[in-house]
């Protein structure tokens, strides 16, 4: 069956809750800012730029009501049909977003459209299976000298590797680190399984070259916790708020970097 056909149906079991469970909660919060933090120094107000797997439209939403104009797009029609709901809303978005249907794996599709960059956003990517064809059908669309933001599950969770271990439950600590074959499943709630893969940064730098040029690296989720560790940041608000400290000091030291819940990676268009 083809690696792309479970995608929709994943994310669509998801959709209606993604929100309250992630977007919503004290660590989904913390991790975005880090994440918005960064999107401030690269994009201004009259880019244009790309979101790939936008979800609920969250990220989108934020580069629209800083003037960006925006192209976003996910292979889940529920997803989308909620992150339209959102741009109805605020007015400083209205007219700057245009979401469409459509899977990482098909961006060749918007041939003929320019951009001056593009971000995506907690692990969209983790699910692209073949990075290099997806670099190239990117480098088409993307302006020289434009910037990538790529946010992906990490290969290494510190956090998730000593949770696991003291429950007992050693293949799903180290789940992250098997770089074999085709990745590995991974159910998104009730939905069915999707291959999930961990790259690593020199994994990354080697899938988008010689198109693009590895600018900046960072950790996101050093000190601060995944998300189905909420109910301990709801119980230690304050502790969270120390690891948010921690993390915006720690994020880009090498060696530390790799070990956050996601890593984030600025690339840079090579020119023509």
């Amino acid at each position: 069956m083809n690696a792309l056909a479970h995608l929709p149906a994943a994310f669509d079991s998801i959709a209606e809750s993604y929100d309250r469970v992630f977007s919503e909660s004290l660590i989904g919060t913390a991790q975005r800012t880090a994440v918005w933090k960064q999107m401030e120094t690269v994009f201004q107000a009259g880019d244009n730029v790309l979101d790939i797997g936008c979800g609920t439209g969250v990220d989108a939403c934020f580069l629209a009501e800083r003037g960006v104009s925006v192209v976003a797009c996910d292979c889940s029609q529920e997803m989308i049909k909620i992150a339209r709901n959102r741009t109805g809303h605020p007015a400083s978005v209205s007219g700057k977003v245009d979401f469409c249907l459509l899977a990482a794996e098909e961006i060749a599709t918007l041939a003929g459209m320019r951009f001056d960059g593009a971000i995506s956003n907690f692990g969209a990517l983790n699910c692209v299976q073949d990075l290099r064809a997806f670099a190239k059908d990117l480098a088409a669309l993307i302006k020289p000298r434009g910037v990538l933001l790529l946010c992906l599950i990490g290969p290494c969770c510190l956090w998730e590797t000593v949770w696991y271990l003291t429950k007992g439950k050693p293949r799903t600590a180290f789940r992250r680190s098997r770089r074999h074959g085709d990745g590995v499943k991974a159910r998104v709630a009730d939905g069915p399984p999707v291959q999930v893969r961990y790259p690593n940064a020199a994994a990354l730098v080697t899938a988008f070259s010689p198109e693009f040029r590895l600018e900046t690296y960072r950790g996101v989720g050093l000190t601060v916790p995944p998300s189905y560790m909420e109910p301990w940041a709801a119980r230690f608000p304050r502790l969270l708020s120390l690891a948010e400290s921690i993390d915006s000091h720690l994020a880009a030291w090498p060696g530390l970097r790799s070990c956050g819940d996601h890593i984030l990676l600025k690339f840079e268009r090579e020119p023509l």
